[in-house]
């Protein structure tokens, strides 16, 4: 076989800038439709450009930051229909998870329902946004499928993304936990189908939700 052309080795540095943009994005730090430079994010994160480029080209592939014509790059608007359509995609995975892991002989720590209450009553976007990422992550890991979690893993910056954005206009954040709690009961009962019933609905519905509130923001916009 003749020789392949050699890829060139790129530093972690990288990827650094990478998840050091995503996070400004998913937590607003970077709004929508701010736009973006080289240059300007280089000297912002005191590195050369080189990683900056790498970082924003894998940013646009995941649809993080968009074409915005001459002025370059933006951080991209967030879009209810696709969040509304990820939230499809993303409660088939959880309906899969939760009747896999009803399936296993493991229980999951009824803690992540009270962990998910108190961070509801601290008002804490963030708090709020991690304590639900933990429940969902938890139930990915009892499933025994490795492949469920990596699949949700690139919707969830989407949908964490836009959580940050609204969550804090969502009126019904104990709702939530109250679905979570019934999703975790079925898992540990042992009972996949009602498992898998619950846990599709409370993906459809809370897609619902997050989208409404984002076309809401749009329309006031």
């Amino acid at each position: 076989m003749s020789p392949l052309q050699q890829i060139e080795a790129l530093p972690d540095l990288t990827d650094q800038v990478y998840e050091r943009l995503l996070e400004a994005i998913c937590t607003t730090q970077l709004t929508p439709e701010t736009r973006v430079t080289q240059q300007g994010l280089a000297e912002s994160l005191n590195v050369s450009r080189q990683p900056v480029l790498q970082a924003l080209r894998l940013l646009r592939k995941d649809g993080f930051v968009v074409d915005a014509g001459r002025r370059g790059l933006m951080v991209a608007p967030i879009n209810p229909d696709v969040i509304r359509q990820t939230y499809q995609v993303r409660s088939v995975l959880d309906g899969l998870a939760a009747r896999e892991a009803a399936r296993q002989d493991l229980a999951l720590d009824s803690e992540l329902i009270a962990r998910g209450r108190q961070a509801g009553l601290s008002g804490k976007i963030s708090s709020l946004v991690k304590a639900d990422l933990n429940f969902h992550q938890s139930i990915y890991q009892v499933s025994g499928n490795p492949m469920i979690k990596d699949s949700a893993e690139f919707h969830w910056q989407h949908i964490r993304r836009a959580m940050g954005a609204v969550v804090a206009q969502l009126s019904d954040v104990d709702v939530i936990w109250d679905e979570h709690e019934a999703i975790l009961q079925a898992i540990n009962a042992g009972d996949s189908t009602l498992a898998e019933r619950l846990a599709r609905a409370h993906g459809e519905s809370a897609g619902e939700s997050l989208a409404n509130a984002l076309g809401r923001n749009v329309s006031s916009g």
